[in-house]
Formats: C-alpha cells, structure tokens, sequence
C-alpha cells in the first residue's frame, strides 16, 4: 500500500521528496520542518524548500513564528481537488486530439474499411455518431444486447447540438431523436451528413438473436454513395417502403 499511495502522489505530479513530506505530514498531521525531516527522511537542508512547494501546491498550510509550523490538508481534499484537475485536462486532451483524428478521417487514404466483431463495430458506430453535425440517418435491422443503453447518451449529446436524428427500426426502441417501425430485414445502416456511412451484418441464433463474433461492419466514406444512401433513406422514410 505504502508503494501505492507514493505512485499515487507522483501521479499527481509531486516529487519523490515531495510525496515523501506529505505522506509523512499526514502522520504528524501538523509538525515543525524538523519533525517532517525526520520522519521522511529528507534532507534538513531541502525540507523547507520542500514543504514551500507543497504549500503553493495547496498540500500544507504554513503557520507563521519561531519556528514556523505546518499543518497537513486532509488527503480527502486534497484528492478530490486532484482528481477534478486531471480529469479537467484529460477531457481536454480528448477533446482536442479527438477533433485532430476526426479532421484526418476524411483524409486517410483507403476510404473502405471492413470491421470485424461487435465491441469494435460498437466502437465505430459511436464515433460516426458523435461525428454528426446536421443529420443522422439510422437503418436498424436488429441490435446487439445492451447496444441501446450505449447508444442512447450520444444520441442525447447531438439531439443537444440540434442534430436531426431519423431512425427505421424493426421494433420500437427508446432512444432520442424520430423512431419510426418498418418491416425491415435484419441489416443495419447508418448515415452520417451525407459524408460517411456504415453497413452492418451479422450471423443470428435461431432464435433470432446476433452473434457477436460473426459481426461485420462496412465502414465507407465516399461521400458520393453516403449521399446516395441518404436520399434513398429519405425516400423510404417519406413513403413507408421497407425496401432500402
């Protein structure tokens, strides 16, 4: 455990010495320089410049006087101020390399791929989806198992952005956007913009449930036959014809 919390504390971008005076500082709780010294085994001659550092990090409170006392910021605190500032720059750093990776899909040079597998068709569905911006056109045939509860947050998070979200299912689904029921074979479709679109087959039980490991997705981003696809989606959507 000892090992653990040190990682911990580092993650958390403090110094060997530094961990070591905070761990040892939240033992004594509140202690003068030497006392911390002592009990982490810093050297007298860093340890203040040491606690200096974690004061301005908000890890200790400095009381002034001869000699100067310093009292511990309960961990619990400390943590969740720490937890809350890593994930603020890890959404960050998603943020921005997950626009820097959707501006290359476009220009990645073989617009076809074949994806084998439901996690990463799963996976690639929810990219497609977040990549939306005006419109997304849903063709599905079947579903795999809790792939609705996965699916219905970031049909939320367009809906939110004003993206229009059309959907022929097979059945009624709960899930944001206009749902309408076809007679529809058991294949998926879905359009993004008219830009990219992903075909989706699978092997069924016979009971009429998917097998997950015989899943293959089209992922294709001609927008020449996405746009295709779309009117006819619209077509079949105005008319009520299944045939698509």
């Amino acid at each position: 455990m000892g090992r653990d919390v040190m990682e911990a504390l580092r993650f958390m971008g403090l110094t060997e010495y530094q961990a070591s005076a905070y761990k040892a500082l939240v033992s004594l709780v509140s202690a003068r320089a030497a006392e911390v010294a002592e009990v982490s085994g810093i050297p007298r001659s860093r340890v203040y410049e040491v606690l200096r550092q974690l004061a301005e990090r908000g890890f200790v409170e400095v009381e002034r006087g001869k000699p100067m006392r310093y009292h511990v910021v309960p961990p619990s605190e400390v943590f969740r101020r720490e937890k809350e500032s890593i994930i603020k720059k890890l959404d960050a750093a998603m943020s921005h390399l997950t626009e820097i990776y959707e501006e290359g899909v476009a220009r990645v040079p073989a617009p076809v791929w074949l994806i084998h597998g439901q996690e990463k068709i799963l996976k690639k569905e929810l990219e497609i989806v977040s990549r939306s911006r005006n419109e997304l056109k849903m063709r599905m045939g079947f579903t795999f198992g809790d792939e609705i509860k996965t699916l219905r947050p970031a049909l939320d998070r367009i809906t939110d952005r004003g993206v229009e979200v059309k959907i022929m299912a097979a059945e009624v689904i709960d899930v944001p956007g206009e749902v309408k029921v076809r007679r529809i074979p058991p294949v998926r479709m879905l359009v993004r913009d008219s830009q990219e679109m992903m075909w989706i087959f699978s092997r069924f039980t016979p009971d009429g449930a998917p097998i997950p490991e015989t899943a293959i997705g089209i992922w294709n981003q001609y927008p020449e036959i996405a746009e295709n696809y779309a009117r006819i989606f619209d077509t079949v959507w105005k008319r009520g014809n299944s045939k698509l």
